[in-house]
């Protein structure tokens, strides 16, 4: 639970703003931020009561989440002009405590960085089929230095065996899921205003190579013939760190966020297949397979989206996740 407060400083909602642009599992945005006063800082904090317990009982994804949202702080500081000075975890008492950031000496904004805060709320997650146009490969390297640079490691499946191990994971997870009644309960819950929108599950989740969420069972409805599967897949990429701790896991998000924005600049968005993630015995099938011992994190594909969105994925009011550290005791 939050507390409120009124009129939060300016560099405080330009910088809540930006983070509660970042992508989170099924829009649950799990978080909130605190301002300190005389916008001497920002504290990012996870939002424990916003974490969906089936989907991500230790609250991986919803750090991850936070991850992301904490670096759209990182670049919406370097729009100030200003450098951030990033403290994770740092208060080992308060485990919802996840960053502090704070501002360090006038710099000038870099070419690429303003390209990242231009993207910033153009970004967004795809559910579907891709267009047939593939992304370059020129790109994809690029991608691949981008998440390099938050300590993180982005790899192309590019290989048909690999591809079709990552493939498998998935729909032995999906499966798994869509079997379960809890599960399946918690998935419809987050359809809707601040959830994702209907108009986003419409197509039949099946319909890529990678199968995707469920949200409206429409699986269980509709069969769909095998000569209308596998289409529009895209590039699949796996994001993994060297290790697997809470600090990895809000780097890893940020790694994320890099790379969706910059793909999301040059056109390009991304679909999220981490369902095998959520499953111990798959998660560790694709760390040993796959990813050489490092731990994978999010499982995605790349493409352009074939027609703009007629829609937008709504975000939480800014007065419901921006309070001041000096409130926090109250809570």
């Amino acid at each position: 639970m939050s507390v409120t407060y009124d009129k939060p400083g300016r560099v405080a909602l330009h910088l809540a703003r930006a983070a509660s642009l970042a992508p989170s599992p099924h829009n649950s945005q799990p978080w909130f931020f605190a301002e300190e006063g005389h916008n001497q800082g920002f504290e990012v904090h996870l939002d424990g009561g916003r974490r969906m317990p089936l989907t991500d009982p230790l609250g991986r994804e919803a750090v991850i989440a936070c991850g992301a949202a904490l670096f759209n702080v990182r670049v919406a500081i370097r729009q100030l002009g200003f450098r951030p000075v990033v403290d994770l975890l740092p208060a080992p008492g308060d485990s919802s405590h996840l960053a502090h950031v704070g501002f360090a000496a006038h710099l000038p904004s870099a070419p690429e960085e303003e390209l990242l805060a231009r993207a910033m709320p153009h970004r967004h997650t795809h559910r579907g089929r891709f267009g047939a146009e593939s992304v370059a490969d020129t790109l994809l390297a690029e991608l691949h230095e981008q998440a390099r640079a938050e300590g993180a490691t982005l790899q192309i499946v590019d290989d048909p065996d690999q591809l079709a191990l990552v493939a498998e994971l998935v729909r032995t997870a999906e499966d798994a899921h869509r079997a379960d009644f809890g599960h399946v309960t918690e998935l419809e819950r987050r359809v809707g205003p601040y959830g994702v929108p209907v108009e986003a599950c419409r197509e039949h989740p099946d319909a890529t190579l990678l199968p995707g969420r469920d949200y409206l069972s429409l699986a269980r409805s509709r069969l769909l013939s095998a000569r209308n599967r596998g289409r529009g897949t895209g590039t699949v990429v796996v994001l993994s760190t060297a290790h697997d701790h809470r600090q990895d896991w809000l780097r890893s998000g940020q790694a994320l966020q890099r790379v969706l924005l910059y793909a999301a600049a040059h056109e390009v968005m991304a679909a999220f297949h981490t369902q095998p993630l959520e499953l111990p015995a798959l998660r560790a099938r694709l760390r040993a397979e796959f990813t050489a011992g490092r731990y994978p994190q999010v499982v995605l594909r790349l493409g352009r989206v074939p027609q703009p969105r007629t829609w937008r994925t709504q975000r939480r009011p800014l007065v419901q996740v921006l309070t001041r550290d000096d409130a926090r005791a109250r809570w």
